[in-house]
């Protein structure tokens, strides 16, 4: 048997190789950062997060708000109460018995038709012959003691 040789043919092709050169680069001035600002930590209401609908849903049932009627406030059992006034105070409110709160309105009614609020301040209340024995010999009275001395009177 002939051995048969074995023949690889190659070709060289020259390539050629070109290089470019990279242009130079320029350098920029540049000013020099500011020293940084420190932050004084405040406190940030959370902004909402909004959701992002993926889907086109159908459009939201619009919820009806019914509105309550106002309903009027029970007053305190204690302040409608009917009170027996004294000899002194039934002489400015009348003598039948009456709720604290009638009582006050009635006191104030008479303290405006006479003008016995003092002119200055505003809060102080200026007894006349009938009132003085109600604040108890008491020329000057404040707003805030007439019904300290009032509830003395009542019963």
């Amino acid at each position: 048997m002939v051995a048969k040789k074995k023949t690889t043919t190659t070709t060289t092709t020259k390539k050629k190789v070109v290089t470019k050169k990279a242009a130079p680069v320029k350098k920029v001035a540049t000013k020099k950062a500011a020293a940084p600002v420190k932050k004084v930590a405040t406190k940030k209401a959370a902004a909402p997060v909004k959701k992002v609908a993926t889907k086109k849903a159908a459009a939201p049932a619009v919820k009806k708000t019914v509105k309550k009627a106002p309903t009027k406030r029970k007053p305190n059992e204690a302040f409608m109460k009917p009170l027996m006034p004294s000899e002194a105070l039934a002489a400015i409110v009348g003598a039948s018995p009456l709720p604290r709160t009638e009582v006050v309105k009635k006191l104030w009614a008479y303290i405006k038709k006479h003008s016995l609020q003092d002119q200055k301040n505003r809060k102080n209340i200026n007894a006349d012959d009938k009132l003085l024995e109600v604040f108890d010999g008491k020329k000057t009275v404040s707003m805030f003691e007439m019904t300290k001395y009032v509830s003395k009177h009542l019963s």
